[in-house]
């Protein structure tokens, strides 16, 4: 049994966990328990001794690491994919370690917790706030598995408070467009790019449902005639390095392609006949910007004067290096061109980076292209995309008094769409042509854990409607914007237009 012992000014209780060790009465934290009675001691040591026969006893000094030496052990213990270890990484210094890091592992109540989430959540988005909690959790899940821990503070419980206004914190709808906006969107990129990488780019985007990872990292050699394989993609690490993994939860996949969708992909390889990337030295479809083009000026580039003129690139380059060989009209027509664009010689760079980086092509080329507005950016505020009217829908005009020398400004196609929402829009564009769950499912990598899901299989007949509908909604688009201009400045969609498609 157990035993009372004195001590200077109070009693504390012993008892014994086996042959020669005595443990003491202790709290949660492990902090000796001072009693005041020997009577009070000596209950409290044998209730303490009941729980070891019982064999349920935990040693009270367990759980007195602190968070953060905790959380340093445990993030070295992982061994997982680069972009999940990146996440684990920032949730861990950026939002669990300066509430938790000084903190006891057993000295973190559920209060603790509780009182962390709503602090966070007055500063960032809930889901946000959810990701970073279940980080939490998982962390302390591992620790009582370790037996450092008997319960998980991180834990919600279920059924408890008003279930009133649940989805109060929900976030915005995600926006979507539909065909004729992908196609629009997929112009102007390409017209803030000065090339075809960002319009077949979004193209193929918005009609497969590819994650922005696999579009960035799609190989040559994985576009078949029919179908484009998911194999890899490229996922950007907070320090600008991108790493070829798999995709996303293993989601490797064959996406059916419509026959028009192909041909557009493959004569963008043909045109541009892609080389090794010194990075991966693999092969992939689409190249970066320039490095002179990431951030919030864009200088004129030779192909806009060339459009703007509505001649060929070698037609302004013989201006501006052999004017002689130039008729006088056409030459003056190049040279007003270059005056209204603010063209300036030698102030771009026709180098282009191996692989777009995420942010920079979401805030200068997608969210520009389908809002009609530039994004706030010190020093400048934000701002509409200053345009030219002529050719039809418009040159972006750049560099010094762009503003001043625009004719015009774009109005938005779908204000609020990101790169990601042209994943919602695929999956909406399914449903709209009654496409079969467990055939979108495998478009978009998706996996459905249900019981009657093991019973559902893709046919050819499934196959063949979603690329009759898909195929459909392209030729619609395709003739509204022809109904609108018959000719553009982008080259692969005047093609299209002056082909029927």
């Amino acid at each position: 049994m157990g035993y009372a012992e004195k001590r200077s000014g109070y009693w504390r209780g012993r008892y014994k966990i086996e042959d020669g060790k005595y443990g003491t009465v202790a709290d949660s934290t492990g902090a000796v328990v001072k009693f005041a009675t020997k009577r009070e001691a000596k209950q409290a040591a044998d209730a303490e001794e009941v729980t070891v026969r019982r064999g349920q006893w935990r040693d009270p000094g367990l759980g007195q690491e602190t968070f953060g030496a905790y959380a340093s052990r445990w993030y070295a213990a992982q061994d997982l994919a680069a972009s999940t270890m990146q996440n684990y990484k920032r949730h861990i210094e950026e939002h669990l370690l300066p509430d938790f890091e000084d903190k006891a592992l057993a000295g973190i109540l559920r209060t603790d917790v509780d009182a962390w989430e709503k602090k966070e959540k007055a500063a960032y988005a809930t889901s946000s706030v959810k990701t970073w909690r279940s980080t939490l959790h998982l962390i302390f899940e591992d620790a009582i598995d370790e037996g450092l821990l008997t319960s998980n503070p991180a834990a919600r419980r279920r059924g408890r408070g008003k279930r009133a206004g649940r989805s109060r914190d929900r976030g915005p709808e995600k926006v979507v467009t539909d065909a004729l906006g992908i196609l629009l969107t997929a112009e102007r990129a390409a017209l803030l790019s000065g090339r075809d990488d960002e319009f077949v780019a979004t193209v193929l985007k918005g009609y497969t449902g590819k994650r922005w990872g696999e579009i960035v990292g799609l190989e040559t050699e994985f576009v078949r005639p029919n179908a484009f394989r998911v194999e890899w993609q490229l996922y950007e690490l907070d320090t600008g390095e991108l790493v070829r993994c798999p995709p996303k939860d293993d989601s490797y996949r064959d996406i059916d392609s419509p026959d028009w969708l192909s041909a557009l992909v493959f004569d963008h390889i043909a045109r541009r006949k892609p080389t090794p990337c010194p990075c991966h030295g693999r092969t992939y479809v689409f190249r970066g910007q320039g490095a002179a083009r990431t951030g919030g000026h864009q200088g004129a580039k030779l192909v806009d004067v060339a459009r703007r003129a509505g001649v060929s690139t070698g037609t302004v380059s013989n201006v501006l290096n052999h004017s002689d060989r130039v008729r006088e009209d056409t030459r003056m027509r190049v040279e007003l061109a270059i005056t209204e664009l603010g063209f300036v010689r030698g102030g771009t760079t026709s180098e282009h980076a191996a692989h777009w980086r995420r942010n920079g092509f979401a805030t200068w080329l997608f969210t520009p292209a389908v809002s009609g507005w530039y994004p706030k950016k010190a020093p400048q505020e934000a701002r509409p995309v200053p345009i030219l009217g002529e050719p039809w829908p418009g040159v972006p005009a750049r560099g010094r008094g762009a503003a001043a020398r625009a004719d015009t400004c774009w109005l938005p196609i779908a204000k609020g769409l990101t790169p990601h929402g042209l994943r919602h829009t695929h999956r909406t564009m399914m449903e709209d042509l009654g496409t079969e769950k467990v055939l979108m499912d495998e478009r978009m990598g998706h996996i459905d854990g249900s019981v009657s899901a093991r019973y559902a299989h893709v046919t050819p007949g499934m196959r063949r409607r979603l690329m009759i509908g898909l195929t459909e909604q392209w030729e619609a688009a395709l003739a509204a914007r022809r109904a609108l201009h018959p000719r553009s400045p982008v080259s692969a969609l005047d093609r299209l237009l002056q082909t029927g498609g």
